[in-house]
């Protein structure tokens, strides 16, 4: 009887020892993931090349503006190929203003969901 109980403390033990080693194994994961990704971020800044903006157009098949040096380029990309479009004036690139860029949270949707919809389940119209 007393071996059947080390058996199970034992058998807990090591149950506990894999999942502490997995968490661990998984936290060094996204460190070196987010490690190499500033690191590669680096390597790309403060060239003269830079994508503004990518759209898709279908599996694999993509539309890009870029900046290369002063002038702007469209062009497609697709699976083994880049075909430059048109060269863009730079008047009429719209570029995205930090002051005026506002990013969606969580928060603020439920926040949202949750006027929608009452807890007493009636739906009042939103007076505007």
């Amino acid at each position: 009887m007393l071996t059947a109980g080390m058996n199970t403390v034992n058998s807990t033990a090591q149950l506990i020892a894999v999942l502490v080693i997995f968490v661990l194994v998984l936290a060094l994961t996204l460190l070196t993931t987010k490690w190499i990704a500033r690191y590669q971020k680096g390597q790309w800044t403060g060239g003269n090349i830079e994508i503004l903006e990518t759209c898709p157009m279908g599996n694999g098949k993509y539309i890009q503006i870029a900046r290369l040096g002063d002038t702007y380029v469209a062009m497609a990309v697709c699976k083994d190929t880049v075909t430059l479009l048109a060269e863009l004036p730079k008047e009429q690139i719209q570029m995205p203003s930090e002051d005026g860029k506002k990013s969606l949270n969580f928060k603020d949707l439920f926040q949202k969901a949750k006027a929608a919809y009452p807890e007493d389940g009636k739906t009042h119209p939103k007076e505007e």
